[in-house]
C-alpha cells in the first residue's frame, strides 16, 4: 500500500494535498511583538529547523489586548498587529523560508469591550435589538423592557449612579458606524453604550427602561447574569457559532486567507463551550478541506476524545500530564503530602478538595449560569403536567450537585440522538455521586433531571424533543466545563498543593505520577487512533513552565530532604510569618520558590510578587478578586520576600538547589527528548528552547530575546557543543537536533511511524523506537529519577544493527548495552539507524 493510502485510510489525519504540520513553534502576538517582528525572527526559526508557525489569535481584539483572545470584529486583522497588510507579509515571509502557518481560532465568544463600540456586531444588537443584523449571535434573548442584555460595569448601584449624575445623555458619530451619522449615545466614565432609536428624547430613568440592555452594579453579575460568557468572564460574550450565518460569518476571513494560502491549518481555543463540538468539526473540516485542526480540549484521567470529531486532535495536554508524570517518582508523593497536611493542617483528600472548591463556584462566580440553567428545566417540569410537583429548589438542589459531581469537563450528548455509552456512564455516574448528598425526597427529581439531560421521555408521552428540554442538554454540558475550568484549574490547583507541578492545565492531582506501562500502553493507542495530535510540555496558559514542573517534580526524589530543610528554615524566618498566613498557601510559597531557583538565586521579585498575588486570589480562600484582603496580602508578600532575603536561608536554598540539579537537568531533558519524539506533532512554546522559569500568564508572555537566541544557535552550530555547556546550551543543542531530525523525516508526524517499547533493566530509565513498517529506525532512551540511582550496571536491548546518537554523534550497535555507555554525555540518547 503506497504511503498516501495509508494517510488517506486514517480518519484523524489531514485530507490527501493538505499540509501536515511536523513541529510548531507558538508565537504571542502582541502591539509590542507584531507581524513585522516576526518576520524578523523567522530566520532565527527556519535555522531552528521547525516546519510551522504557529500564531496566537490575529483577529482584532479589544482595545489594550495583550493576548487576542478578546476578538471584537471577525472581519478584520489586528490593527496593532499590522492589519492584513502585516499579516499577509509575514506569512509569505514564512512561506518563502519553506516553513507554513498555523492559526488560533477562538470560535466560542467575543469581547464586550470598553468602549462597546469597537465590537461593532454588539452594538448593533444593544442598539437596534430584533433589527439587527446580529441579532442571532449572542446567547441572550433581546427583551425592550429594562430586562435585556446585563450589562454589569457601573461602581455602585443604579440609583445612586441617577442620583449624582454620573450617567450622562450625549451625541456623537460612533467609529465603525460613520455613515448613520451623530447618534444619541450614554456615557458613563470610559463606558459608552447606544440609545435605541426613537428613545432619545424620554426622561433618563424611562430611556434606560426602553433598552435593549440592562446597566447595573457590577456585583449583580453573579447572580442575574443573562448571557453566557467565557466561563466567569464578563467582558467575554459567548456567540453562537452553532448558527450556520454565525459560523459563516466569524470564519469567513480565515478561511479566505486559508484558500490564499497564507494559512494552512488551525487550532481550535476552548471547544468545549461550544454547543456541539463534533458538529462544529465537521462544519470547518469541510470548509478547510481537511486541513489539520486540534481541540483545544482538556482530557481527564482516561477520558479520551470523541472519536467522531473530525480533527487531528487535542493541542496536547494529554501528553503533558503523561509525560510530566513519567518524571515524577512514585515514591515521593507520600512524604511530600505528609509534608503539605502538615504546613496546611489539612487532611481533605484532592476529591474532598475539589468538590469544597466547585461548590463555592457554583454558589458564587458561576451561579446566574446555574440559576439560569436550573430555571429552563424547571419550566421544562411545569410544562408537563406529571412532573410539575417537583419544584425550582429541588431541581436547583440536584443540578447544583450533579454539575459539582461529574467526573470531566463535559458529555457531548446531541439533542434529539442517543447519547453514547460514554456519555450515559458519566451523568449516570455524576448522578450516582450527587445522591449521597440529596435528601430522600430529592432522589426522584434526581433522576428525572438526569433522563431529561440524557434526551430520555420522561413524564408526558411525546415531549421529548421541546425546544425547551433541547436547550437544556446543551446549557447543562456548557456550565459543566466552566464549573470544572473555575473549581479545579483555577481554584483546586491553588488549595491543594502537596506537588504542585501535577496542579497543571491537562494534569491532574489525581494522578500525578504515570508508569512507564501506562505511558507505552497509551502511545500504542495515540498511534493507532491519533498519530497527529499535538503535544506540548509549555503553553500560553500552563500554571508554570516546563522547567518550573521539571524542577518542582524532582522533589520527588528528595521528599525526606526538602521536608526537613522546609522544616528547619521555617523556623528561621517564624518572625516573619503571619499569624494568619494559610498553610496550603504556604506550601506552594516554598515550592514555587524552589521550582523557579537558579544559578543566579530567587527569581526576581516583582515577578514573584506578581504570581503570588494571582494565585492567592485564584485560590478564594482568604482573599479573592472581588474581595481583595490587601493587608493579608502584602504580610504574605513579606514572608515570601523573607525566605528570599535571609542570607542563611537563600544559602541553604542554594545548596539544596545544587544537590537536586542533576536530577532536575535530567527531568528537562528528558521530557525535552520524548516531547519530539512520541507520537504526534510537538509545540514548541516562545523561548522554551532553553530553560525559562516561567509562571503563569502574564509572566509566560515574557518578551522573548530572539537576537540572543539565534546567535547562541549560530554559535553551536559553529563550534558544536562545548564539553561543559550551561543546561541552557544543553536544552537548546538537544531541541535544535529534534527539530532538524523531525524536519528531516517528516513521515514521523503520520499514521506510517509506529512506536515500540524497548526493554531496560530498570525503572531508572524509559526506551522506545520509532517504527516504518515494524521496523525501528528511531530509538529514544531517556533516564528518569536519577537522583535514586545506585551504582549498579543497567541495560537497554536495542535493535539490530548500528545507530548513530545525532547529540553526540557517536555510533552504537543494536543487543544489549549498557545505559552509561548510551546516555554517557547526556542523560538522553536519540539514536538513527544508520542505514536509514
Amino acid at each position: 500500500m503506497s504511503s498516501n493510502s495509508v494517510l488517506r485510510s486514517h480518519s484523524h489525519v489531514p485530507s490527501a494535498g493538505k499540509h501536515q504540520p511536523v513541529t510548531t513553534y507558538r508565537l504571542q502576538l502582541t502591539p509590542d511583538f507584531t507581524f513585522d517582528s516576526l518576520c524578523d525572527v523567522v530566520p532565527y526559526l527556519k535555522q531552528l529547523g521547525v516546519t510551522d508557525v504557529f500564531f496566537s489569535p490575529i483577529l482584532q481584539a479589544a482595545p489594550g489586548s495583550t493576548h487576542g483572545y478578546d476578538v471584537v470584529d471577525h472581519a478584520k486583522i489586528s490593527d496593532e498587529l499590522g492589519g492584513l497588510a502585516g499579516f499577509t507579509r509575514a506569512s509569505q515571509v514564512i512561506h518563502d523560508a519553506g516553513m507554513h502557518v498555523v492559526v488560533d481560532i477562538v470560535p466560542n465568544h467575543m469581547a464586550v469591550p470598553t468602549p462597546l463600540f469597537h465590537n461593532r456586531a454588539l452594538w448593533s444588537v444593544l442598539r437596534d435589538g430584533t433589527e439587527s443584523d446580529y441579532a442571532h449571535w449572542f446567547d441572550v434573548e433581546i427583551a425592550d423592557d429594562g430586562n435585556g442584555l446585563l450589562l454589569p460595569v457601573l461602581g455602585q448601584r443604579i440609583g445612586r449612579v441617577l442620583a449624582e449624575g454620573e450617567l450622562v445623555l450625549d451625541t456623537m458619530v460612533v467609529p465603525g458606524f460613520e455613515a448613520d451619522g451623530p447618534m444619541a449615545v450614554l456615557r458613563y466614565y470610559d463606558h459608552i453604550f447606544p440609545v435605541r432609536p426613537g428613545t432619545e428624547s424620554l426622561p433618563l430613568a424611562e430611556l434606560l427602561e426602553r433598552q435593549f440592555y440592562r446597566l447595573a452594579y457590577w456585583r449583580v453579575a453573579n447572580e442575574e447574569l443573562n448571557y453566557r460568557r467565557f466561563f466567569d468572564v464578563d467582558t467575554l460574550a459567548a456567540i453562537r457559532v452553532e448558527r450556520p450565518e454565525v459560523f459563516r460569518a466569524s470564519h469567513a476571513l480565515l478561511l479566505d486567507l486559508m484558500d490564499q494560502g497564507l494559512i494552512d491549518s488551525f487550532r481550535i481555543d476552548h471547544p468545549d463551550g461550544l454547543a456541539d463540538p463534533r458538529e462544529y468539526f465537521r462544519h470547518l473540516h469541510e470548509a478547510t478541506g481537511g486541513a489539520w485542526l486540534v481541540a483545544e480540549k482538556i482530557l481527564v484521567g482516561d477520558e479520551e476524545l470523541p472519536d467522531d470529531w473530525q480533527c487531528s486532535g487535542t493541542t496536547g495536554y494529554d501528553a503533558l500530564r503523561r509525560v510530566q508524570g513519567l518524571f515524577t517518582e512514585s515514591g515521593g508523593i507520600g512524604p511530600l503530602t505528609q509534608l503539605y497536611s502538615e504546613i496546611s493542617q489539612s487532611t481533605a483528600s484532592v476529591k474532598t478538595t475539589e468538590i469544597a472548591a466547585k461548590r463555592q463556584i457554583v454558589s458564587t462566580s458561576l451561579y446566574a449560569e446555574v440559576h439560569r440553567l436550573s430555571t429552563l428545566i424547571a419550566q421544562v417540569c411545569h410544562a408537563d403536567v406529571r412532573l410539575r410537583d417537583h419544584t425550582f429548589r429541588r431541581i436547583f438542589d440536584v443540578v447544583c450537585e450533579l454539575i459539582v459531581h461529574m467526573s470531566q469537563y463535559r458529555a457531548y450528548v446531541v439533542p434529539g440522538e442517543r447519547p453514547s455509552a460514554n456519555d450515559e456512564r458519566v451523568l449516570r455516574e455524576a448522578g450516582n455521586e450527587a445522591r449521597t448528598f440529596l435528601d430522600e425526597d430529592s432522589h426522584e427529581t434526581l433522576d428525572i433531571v438526569v433522563d431529561i439531560l440524557l434526551g430520555n421521555e420522561i413524564g408526558s408521552a411525546g415531549r421529548t424533543h421541546e425546544d425547551g428540554r433541547l436547550e437544556a442538554i446543551v446549557r447543562f454540558q456548557q456550565v459543566c466545563g466552566a464549573v470544572m475550568a473555575k473549581g479545579v484549574e483555577d481554584t483546586t490547583f491553588y488549595r491543594y498543593t502537596a506537588l504542585v507541578s501535577a496542579n497543571e492545565v491537562g494534569g491532574d492531582p489525581h494522578h500525578m505520577v504515570c508508569s512507564m506501562d501506562s505511558f507505552h500502553s497509551w502511545q500504542t493507542y495515540m498511534h493507532r487512533a491519533w498519530p497527529v495530535s499535538g503535544i506540548v510540555t509549555s503553553t500560553h496558559d500552563t500554571k508554570r513552565g516546563e522547567d518550573v514542573r521539571a524542577t518542582i517534580a524532582a522533589l520527588t526524589q528528595f521528599p525526606e530532604e526538602w521536608s526537613a530543610l522546609v522544616h528547619r528554615l521555617r523556623a528561621i524566618v517564624e518572625p516573619e510569618r503571619p499569624i494568619q498566613l494559610d498553610g496550603q498557601f504556604e506550601n506552594l510559597i516554598w515550592q514555587t520558590i524552589i521550582g523557579t531557583w537558579t544559578s543566579d538565586g530567587p527569581i526576581n521579585t516583582e515577578r514573584l510578587d506578581a504570581y503570588l498575588l494571582k494565585a492567592a486570589r485564584e485560590q478564594k480562600s482568604w482573599t479573592t478578586w472581588t474581595e481583595q484582603d490587601k493587608s493579608a496580602e502584602n504580610e504574605m508578600l513579606g514572608y515570601a520576600h523573607a525566605i528570599c532575603e535571609n542570607a542563611h536561608v537563600r544559602q541553604s536554598l542554594t545548596d539544596f538547589w545544587a544537590k537536586i540539579f542533576p536530577a532536575v537537568r535530567a527531568n528537562i531533558l528528558g521530557m525535552c527528548a520524548l516531547h519530539f519524539t512520541i507520537v504526534g506533532v510537538p509545540d514548541l512554546y516562545q523561548g522554551e528552547e532553553i530553560t525559562q522559569n516561567s509562571l503563569v500568564d502574564p509572566d509566560n508572555r515574557r518578551p522573548i530575546d530572539f537576537h540572543a537566541l539565534h546567535e547562541t544557535l549560530r554559535d553551536l552550530d559553529e563550534r558544536g557543543l562545548p564539553n561543559s555547556p550551561d543546561l541552557d546550551d544543553e536544552k537548546l543543542w538537544l531541541t535544535s537536533r529534534l527539530t532538524r531530525l523531525r524536519a528531516q523525516y517528516p513521515q514521523m508526524a503520520s499514521a506510517l511511524v509506529g512506536y515500540q517499547p524497548l526493554p531496560v533493566s530498570t525503572g531508572h530509565a524509559i526506551a522506545f523506537s520509532r517504527t516504518i513498517d515494524d521496523k525501528p529506525f528511531l530509538i529514544t532512551v531517556a533516564m528518569r529519577s536519577i537522583g535514586l540511582m545506585d551504582n549498579a550496571e543497567h541495560n537497554v536491548v536495542l535493535p539490530e544493527g548500528d545507530w548513530t546518537n545525532i547529540l553526540t554523534e557517536e555510533t552504537v550497535s543494536g543487543g544489549t548495552q549498557l545505559l552509561s555507555d548510551i546516555t554517557g554525555r547526556f542523560p538522553v540518547g536519540v539514536f538513527v539507524r544508520k542505514d536509514s
